[in-house]
């Protein structure tokens, strides 16, 4: 028999799955019974305003989510996010964090395989090779540990993720509790995945695409871009939530950041936008891709202002440390496994001291890195320069070295220092800038 406290919760989920916005008033009261340590207060007060505001942005992205999005898909983003991730979840991070004096994320990023079929410029990944794969008993036993500690949310990239698609369904449809997340370059979705993903419910595409056509097919070869309209379209038609993500560099930041680019991902059905700017990983790294200072720091307010107008949400991996209180690696929020097993404490860092195939993931966690990052977080007091890459090299080079961590990139290892050498340059660009916009930013919320 369910207690009082599911009970509330079931109601809660059903609400927020059907026309949120004519029940409102009867969320708000479950939400704030459900929060009983007004651990939440701040959001939930936040959301309402904006919300039951008819002007507002996200009135409208509340109504065009539940017009064009299917049911089943709503439901398990609030299930999994609000109630296992954060109502549940949380307590169960907080207690571990508590004992083992380490940080537990609440999310998951995993390479099921290097294996892609494009070779974009400057890919990350590709640092890897594309011969390893995760065999799927330990992506669901990676799955099974991280439920244990209170992590309901899992996201793929690669290589490209859905050369296994078949084995991310068959996860989606066994760990139904959880949600989860793919970075992909579109060329793989089908009406066979669209179909499963209706079946499921709990999985979410976001399209890799670089602005325009000419911009994307630029860095990641002719006809790409095409392909990821056709995979949008079609995603659009089995009306599944999905979205995209871009890495905006020195050549196409305008482009990626235009009211005519996001309009139009908007009107084919996004619903959210990651943006990432370019990280110099390998040895082969083209440094002129890197953004300009100035480039940034114009991201920085562009994504402010789109998130204040359009009817999309719109993360900043960088420029949203003020959102994050600094870097969210290192298990802080999330980690990287790659598709060797190695244990990252991020995706754009390719060393590690434990491998998932003979350590579990709550002593990844108390790995000598992952507590070198608990030790040094934040790394700045300054939220606009978070990243201790491409931020604070000399702090990245100290937590390598303390720790002994080996380099992950097994078809061109580079020690840290190499790494490092390439983003100093830009770090010393980038300090007095965000400096300025840091003072800015604190005078106004002083005002």
């Amino acid at each position: 028999m369910k207690g009082v406290r599911q009970i509330a919760v079931d109601q809660l989920v059903n609400y927020l799955a059907t026309d949120p916005i004519q029940k409102m008033p009867k969320i708000m009261s479950l939400a704030k019974k459900l929060d009983s340590k007004h651990q939440y207060e701040y959001y939930i007060d936040g959301i309402y305003n904006a919300l039951m505001d008819e002007n507002s942005n996200w009135h409208k992205f509340t109504e065009n989510l539940f017009k064009e999005v299917n049911t089943k898909s709503i439901r398990k983003l609030a299930e999994c996010f609000m109630v296992n991730s954060t109502l549940v979840g949380g307590p169960r991070r907080d207690k571990i964090k508590a004992k083992y004096n380490c940080n537990v994320p609440w999310a998951l990023l995993i390479d099921p395989t290097s294996a892609c079929n494009l070779s974009c410029t400057g890919c990350w990944a590709a640092e890897y090779g594309k011969k390893y794969n995760l065999s799927y008993d330990i992506l669901d036993s990676v799955v099974k540990q991280g439920k244990k500690l209170g992590i309901f949310w899992y996201l793929f990239s690669g290589g490209e993720p859905l050369i296994r698609k078949d084995d991310i369904i068959k996860l989606c449809a066994k760990h139904q509790d959880c949600f989860f997340f793919a970075f992909t370059n579109g060329t793989l979705v089908d009406e066979k995945l669209c179909e499963d993903m209706r079946k499921v419910g709990n999985f979410v595409l976001a399209f890799s695409i670089e602005g325009d056509e000419e911009a994307t097919d630029m860095r990641r070869g002719k006809g790409c871009y095409q392909k990821v309209i056709s995979a949008m379209e079609l995603m659009k038609k089995h009306n599944l939530l999905f979205g995209y993500s871009t890495c905006y560099h020195h050549y196409n930041t305008e482009s990626v950041a235009s009211d005519e680019f996001v309009d139009d991902m908007i009107a084919r059905g996004c619903r959210f936008a990651w943006n990432f700017t370019y990280i110099p990983i390998g040895k082969d790294a083209k440094l002129d891709f890197i953004a300009t200072p100035e480039q940034r720091a114009y991201m920085y307010k562009r994504i402010q202002e789109i998130r204040a107008t359009k009817p999309i949400f719109a993360l900043d991996f960088w420029n949203d440390g003020e959102a994050a209180h600094g870097c969210i690696a290192g298990g802080r929020s999330y980690l990287h496994i790659n598709a060797n097993g190695d244990v990252e404490p991020c995706a754009f860092i390719h060393y590690a001291n434990v491998n998932i195939k003979n350590a579990t993931l709550l002593e990844a966690l108390q790995s000598p890195l992952f507590m070198e990052y608990k030790k040094h977080q934040p790394f700045s007091e300054n939220m606009l320069r978070p990243c201790p890459l491409l931020d604070n090299p000399e702090i990245l080079m100290e937590m390598v070295h303390n720790s002994n961590a080996y380099s992950t990139q097994l078809e061109g290892p580079e020690t840290v220092d190499e790494l490092c050498a390439k983003t100093i340059a830009a770090a010393e660009k980038w300090a007095p800038v965000a400096d300025k916009l840091w003072e800015e930013r604190q005078k106004e919320l002083a005002s």
